[in-house]
C-alpha cells in the first residue's frame, strides 16, 4: 500500500513563487491546508520531514498538475489517497482542512497506514 498526497498547487517555479507570496501576504485565504501544515514559507516543516523520513510508510507527494497527468483524473484538492490495487480516498479535502495542527495530520496518516 502507498499513500499519495496531492497538494492543491501546481508544480514549477512560477507556481512556487506565487504560493510563497500568497502565504506571506494573505495566509488566511491560502487554499491548501496540506501545504500549510507540511511546509513553512520556504522549506519543508522540520517535524513533518522527520516523520516522513522515519515512517515505515510508502508515500508519494504530487502537485495537482502532476497527479492529473500521471493518473488522468481530477479530484478536489488537497487529498490523500490510498493506492493498493485501486485508488481510494484516505483523507478528503474537508478532513485535511479540519486539521489545525501538524500532529493531527501525522496521527491521521499513522491511522490510515496501520
Amino acid at each position: 500500500m502507498k499513500l499519495i498526497f496531492v497538494y492543491n498547487a501546481d508544480s514549477g517555479f512560477v507556481s512556487s513563487m506565487l504560493d510563497i507570496g500568497h502565504k506571506i501576504v494573505n495566509p488566511e485565504t491560502y487554499t491548501c491546508n496540506l501545504c500549510k501544515m507540511t511546509f513553512d514559507t520556504f522549506t519543508e516543516n522540520k517535524k513533518w520531514k522527520e516523520f516522513r523520513e522515519n515512517a515505515d510508510i510508502d508515500m508519494e507527494f504530487l502537485h495537482r498538475d502532476e497527479f492529473e497527468e500521471k493518473y488522468n483524473m481530477k479530484l478536489e484538492y488537497p487529498v490523500v489517497l490510498r493506492e493498493s490495487d485501486t485508488l481510494e480516498t484516505a483523507l478528503t479535502q474537508e478532513e485535511l482542512d479540519s486539521f489545525d495542527t501538524l500532529d493531527a495530520l501525522i496521527d491521521a496518516v499513522k491511522k490510515i497506514a496501520s
